[in-house]
């Protein structure tokens, strides 16, 4: 009993982005299917976010605003990059 009461206290955030995926797909289900498109899309956005939740808890990633600030400067960098390496007359749409 004490196991399960332990494992129960430590997963409690992985738990309980799981149920809320599930609640946000089993929504968003029943909103498709009474023609509800926005609220069907909002629960879309929940269950995605819940994922995204749900994998760097798993992963141990903690999403402070430092981590935010470095992602988005090696993003921006890196953008940079391979459009520094594209042709001048690269046809853009």
């Amino acid at each position: 009993m004490a196991t399960i009461t332990t494992s129960l206290i430590v997963m409690r955030w992985e738990l309980l982005s799981a149920i809320l995926m599930f609640f946000a797909s089993t929504l968003k289900i029943k909103f498709r299917q009474s023609s509800h498109h926005v609220m069907a899309f909002m629960c879309g956005g929940i269950g995605l976010w819940m994922t995204c939740w749900f994998v760097t808890g798993l992963l141990g990633i903690s999403l402070s605003m430092e981590n935010v600030h470095n992602f988005m400067l090696i993003t921006k960098d890196t953008f940079m990059q391979v459009m520094s390496q594209t042709p001048p007359d690269w046809p853009m749409p």
